[in-house]
Parts: structure tokens; sequence; C-alpha cells
């Protein structure tokens, strides 16, 4: 294993392979649905054939045979020689799943783990024709090779391309002086070198008519042939007929000609991976008769290429110097908090106008710094065709994914943290909420059900949604089994709404499962997936029809970094509450409130909120307290659940930079972390679920 090669193109290696990966995943899906799909299959197969020659060219060849294997798979495929169904799919995912593993000890600098023997003979056996039956020892090469050429433009199998060398070889020895319409050029061109390192005129003239067919290849004058083949003598048979070959049927000769294993890539089939030079340590054959050696050919005969230079137009930035920037861009972002206020309690206009260029610099180079961590959602998207194409089999059921909003950006760092719990939501869709085909079609539903996957952006949100069309969630069953859990008495569980059930859900421990399997029925996740939601300052709510489906909507923040809030003061002290939990704010007469259920409450158009006074959390005895008569209350949700913040005074929206807690504050419940305010004093964050959770 290469990993002493050099480090750039390791990390090149470890990118454009990583990117074809997960393209590899969403395309191997996409053919099941499309089997017949030409563009799709020689994707696949350049995808393979690709990841092949970067892997060759590192020695790493564990994976060299395994992408090879499944190459072959997909080149008997593309060729129309064998049908796509599902259980040669399951085996090519297999291959897939077994190469993303190398890749992953490759990105690790691990020693990589061989697929296993029976997959590889899996893919060895795919990789023969359907009708194929185990051939003679005489093989009529000739035959074989034009049959593939008028398959697929003249693109062969290896085994083709050596069974044609070995005809080629065996008829120079057996009747060199033996005249053919191949040799008509070589006739008057000088005699070969004589060493096997060479293809000679009449060999590569033989192999055209192979190609071909005899009589199609125009050979050119014999004034203009060569004694080795010349690249004009080349371009000008190309260029004489439609029907001579053609640029890419001669790359893909040159792809073949290196044999099988991890010969260099043809530089058509991809950029993406590092190559050697093509004409660096071509395969020799042991036999006695040499065989051409096709370095040199392909050096000669490969036509030029008449694209201009491309100035190199992105730079590769370790993420640590992006999180860096933008620790600093915060501290910025600060500044300019504190010069806004100052520059408010001035009456300079020169200093009224430095401060406000500032604020337009500044906010335009949070945006770019901003801009340059963001990923598409598709980072995330693309893994789930394969989840629900391996659940629904798994499960016997049919379901179809569309997918919404994919070139939605969002910070990296959240790409990264949803990944989790939107695989675990599309699973819940799939495995409770789409029905059996059966099912389905006596509910007078397609067999086919499907699970809708978007994304969008609203303001400084994004908004994430997973949409099932299967049976919806039955409110009555969950306040059952609320009841039976423990978690309500039954006269708490009859008063619950509709939308509170559905919330249910997210209890630790809570299933609507009768029998446990291996995908879900323990009551272990949903819990784990609002907790992370929570944590990531985002918010999760469902809506759910008997009979219709379900829909499972998620609203994050687009960025983690600088955070826009709502500050407040309690007493002296100034707190900041994060603005996506902000519903509405109001003065409120504290002489006029209800008591429900022992808790102080207050009605606010005929809905009823419960208070909650954060100064007497804060400060033991502050309810002994005279407080005032009259005070605000900011209106926080979290899910359906939503409370009333009683505080003093209200400062205003402001964007914050969070720094953690101190050692000895870290883990308090209801804070999240502290803050530098415009007027330079330090004010806390308040975690709006943990408070929640606490005080209920």
């Amino acid at each position: 294993m290469a990993f002493d090669a050099d480090e750039e193109i390791l990390q090149d290696f470890l990118i454009e392979a990583g990117e074809i990966l997960e393209k590899l995943s969403e395309q191997l899906v996409d053919l099941e649905q499309h089997p017949d799909d030409s563009d799709l299959l020689n994707a696949i197969f350049r995808g393979f054939h690709t990841v092949k020659g970067g892997a060759g060219f590192l020695q790493l060849d564990a994976l060299v045979n395994c992408c090879h294997s499944a190459e072959n798979v997909f080149d008997i495929l593309r060729n129309h020689k064998r049908k796509v169904t599902p259980e040669l799919m399951d085996v090519v995912l297999q291959a897939l799943d077994n190469v993303n593993a190398m890749f992953e000890e490759v990105r690790n600098r691990e020693e990589l783990t061989p697929a296993p023997a029976n997959l590889i003979e899996a893919l060895d056996a795919l990789a023969i024709p359907e009708s194929e039956t185990p051939a003679p020892a005489a093989v009529d090469s000739s035959n074989q090779v034009e049959a593939s050429g008028s398959d697929n433009q003249g693109d062969i199998t290896d085994e083709e391309f050596e069974q044609l060398l070995d005809a080629l070889a065996d008829d120079k020895a057996a009747a060199p002086a033996e005249p053919s319409a191949s040799s008509s050029a070589g006739e008057t061109g000088p005699e070969a070198s004589g060493s096997g390192d060479e293809i000679t005129d009449d060999e590569f003239e033989a192999l055209l008519d192979q190609l071909h067919g005899k009589g199609k290849f125009v050979a050119p004058e014999a004034s203009e042939a060569d004694s080795s083949v010349k690249s004009s003598g080349a371009q000008q048979a190309v260029g004489e007929s439609s029907e001579l070959i053609t640029d890419d049927e001669f790359e893909r000769l040159l792809d073949e000609l290196h044999g099988k294993g991890g010969g260099p890539v043809g530089q058509t089939e991809s950029s993406a991976a590092p190559q050697p030079e093509v004409s660096a340590q071509p395969a020799r054959t042991p036999e006695p008769v040499a065989k051409p050696d096709p370095a040199p050919a392909a050096k000669t005969v490969a036509p030029a290429r008449e694209t201009a230079p491309v100035g190199e137009t992105t730079v590769r930035v370790d993420t640590k110097r992006l999180d860096d920037i933008m620790n600093m861009v915060g501290e910025l972002v600060l500044v300019r908090n504190r010069l806004q206020r100052l520059g408010s309690e001035s009456e300079d206009e020169h200093m009224h106008k430095a401060v406000a260029n500032l604020d337009v610099v500044t906010t335009d180079l949070q945006a770019a710094v901003m801009q340059t961590r963001m990923q598409p959602i598709k980072k995330v998207f693309g893994r789930f065709p394969r989840v629900v194409r391996d659940l629904a089999r798994s499960l016997k059921k049919e379901v179809n994914l569309v997918m919404h909003g994919e070139d939605t950006d969002l910070d990296k760092n959240l790409v990264e943290a949803l990944a989790d719990p939107l695989v675990h939501l599309v699973r819940n869709s799939v495995d409770h909420g789409i029905e059996g085909p059966d099912v389905r079609e006596d509910a007078g539903k397609p067999r086919a059900g499907t699970v809708t996957l978007s994304a969008q952006q609203e303001g400084d949100h994004i908004l994430l949604s997973i949409t099932d069309d299967g049976g919806g969630m039955d409110p009555d069953v969950l306040r059952r089994k609320a009841v039976e859990k423990g978690l309500y008495d039954q006269d708490a569980a009859d008063r619950l709404t509709d939308n509170e059930c559905f919330n249910l859900i997210f209890a630790a421990g809570f299933s609507t499962k009768e029998q446990i399997s291996d995908v879900s029925g323990r009551g272990v996740g949903m819990d784990v997936v609002k907790n992370r939601i929570a944590q990531l300052n985002g918010q999760i709510s469902i809506e759910s029809e008997l009979g219709k489906g379900t829909k499972i909507i998620i609203k994050v923040p687009l960025t983690l970094a600088i955070m826009p809030t709502l500050m407040i003061m309690l007493g002296e002290q100034s707190f900041a509450l994060p603005l996506v939990n902000v519903v509405e704010i109001f003065h409120l007469d504290l002489t006029k409130t209800n008591r429900v259920d022992g808790r102080e409450c207050i009605v606010v158009r005929d809905k009823v909120f419960p208070l909650f006074h954060i100064k007497r959390w804060l400060v033991h005895g502050a309810a002994a307290q005279k407080e005032a008569a009259n005070a605000h209350v900011v209106i926080v949700a979290m899910g359906t659940k939503q409370v009333g913040f009683v505080v003093d005074q209200l400062v205003g929206q402001e964007e914050v930079v969070i720094k953690p807690l101190g050692r000895a504050l870290q883990g308090t419940p209801g804070m999240a972390g502290a803050t530098i305010t415009g007027d330079g004093r330090i004010a806390l964050i308040i975690d709006v679920p943990s408070l929640l959770q606490h005080y209920g």
C-alpha cells in the first residue's frame, strides 16, 4: 500500500474518488428503477473504472481488484449481455459497501481489508454473459471481436482483446507471406523493427479491421505510412470516414491495451484520479511469442487535444483554518456591536458614517466567510436512495423516494450533524409510515408508497421535511400507549390534543410497534433525534392524518457560529434568548393570571400558556421578594410546547457569538453558553429546550 506516495496525490485521490463513490450509491439505486438507461450504465462503469485507476496508481491492490470485478459486471451490462436484476444489484451494492470500507481505510492510513473471496467470485460470475456457456479451447476470436464491436462501437473486453492479440501473433507466425485485406498498406510500408515491444503496421491495421470489419478500414497511402504507426497516419485514417475509429473508440482501445488490473486511467474516462504517464511501465506477457507493447502506440497515435489549458480555479483549505477565520469574524461582529452602541451615544456625524460603513463591510465579510463553510444538503441526501432501497427490500415493501432542494446550502458542521437524525427519520417513515403493497392496494392506494424529502431556505433558517403517504398516526392509539407506559393518567391523556399525541413518539422508550425487529420497535431513537435537533438550536414538529400520511418538519439555523438572539434583562443581568424559539412578545398585567393544575397561566386569544418566571428559577428566594405588577412576556416554543417567559426588560435583537461556559458553569441546565453584548457586558445564552425540560 503506497501511503508513502506524494501527499498531494493521495489527497487528490481521496477527494475525487470520494465524490465518485457518493454518486455511485445514488446512481446504482437509480439504475434499478431505470435498468435500460445506457448513459447511467456507462457513468457507473466509468465511476468504478476511475476509482480503480487511482487506486492502481497508489498500489492499493485490494481496492483495485474489487473495483475491477465490479467494472467488468457493468461492461457486460452496458453491452446488453445481461439484464439488471434485484439479485445482481444486491451483489453490486455489497461490492460498493466493501469499496467504501476500503476507501475509509485509505483515508485513515490503515491496512486495507480485501473484499471477501465469495463476493469477488459472485461478481466474476455476473461478468459472464447470460447466454454464454463455457467456451471450447479453440475460439474464433475474430467473430467474437466483430460481434463485440457491433454491440458497442468498438469497445471490447479484456478477454476478447487478449484473444485477438493471440490470433494476430499466430497468424503472423503461421503465414507471414499470406496477403490479407488488412495488410494492403503494410505491403509498401517498411519492415517492422522486429522488436516485440512495438506494434507493427500489419498488426495495427489488422486490429482495426477486426474492430470494424474487413474492408471498412481505409489505410493511408503508402507514402504516408511509417515503420512505426505515426499519429499523422492514424489521424488521416480517422478523418477519411465516419465509420473509421473515433477518438472515443481509440481511448477505449488504449484502456484495453493496458490489460486487466490497475493500469493507468485514460484521460477521457476521468480526470478525477491521479494518473501516471501513458508510456510508463506497460504490462508484459510471458508467452514465447512476443505480444505488441501498447505503450509506444498509445504515445504516438493518440489524437492531439485541441482544448486550451485551464487555469487553476480552486484551492484546498483545511477546515480548521476556516473555523479560525469564522471565530475571528465572530470577534469582529462583537466589536461592531460595541461600536454601534457607542456610536448611537455620539452626536458626531462622521462617527455615525464610519460605524455604518463598518457595519456593511462586517456583514458582507460575515456572509462571505459563512459561504466558504457552506455545503449542499445533497451531501446528506445522497445516502437516502440506498437506505430506502435496502430497507424496503428487507421489509418486502415498494417505496419510491422523491427529493427536492438538494442544492440548498447550510453550514458544514450542520450537514454532518444532521446526517444521523435524518437517516433515522427516513427509516422510520419507510418502516412505520409506508404500508405493505397488499394493504395499500386494499385501501385504494398505489402499491408503491412515496417518501418525499425536501429542503429549502427560509430567512436565516433551513426547513427540512420528511413526508410519507402511508397510514398516518392514530391519536387514540398514542393516548392508549401513553397510559400503558405510565406517561399520563387516563384523564390527562384524554385532554391531549392530536398534535400533543403525535409528539409522544419523541418520549424515551415510546413505540407503537407490537413486534420488535432489527429495524424498530424498541422505542429508541426518536428521543435521540429530538435532543440532537435541540442541540443544533433547531425545532422539530409533526403533522399527520390517519390513512393519509405523516410529515415531520425540522427547522435549523443556517450556521451555529453566529446566532440571532433577543436580548432581555432580569434585574441588572443580561440574557440572550435564541430568536428561533421566540414566537411573540407582549406586555402583561401580572395581577390577571390564572392557576391551572397548580401552575400559573395566562390566556391569550383563547389559548392557555403556562408562565415561567426565569428570575425565580435563577435566584432562590426571589419569589418571596416583591415583584412588579407589570412585566413583559416572551412566548417561546419548542416543538408544539409553548411557554411564557416573564422578563423585566426587553433590549432588542442582536447577533451574538456563542462562547463556551467556564469549567465551573459547564453543564448548567438551561444555559447554552455566553456572549459579550454591545455595551461590553457578559450575557448568558438561555438553552430553551433544557430550561423547559427542567422547569416542566
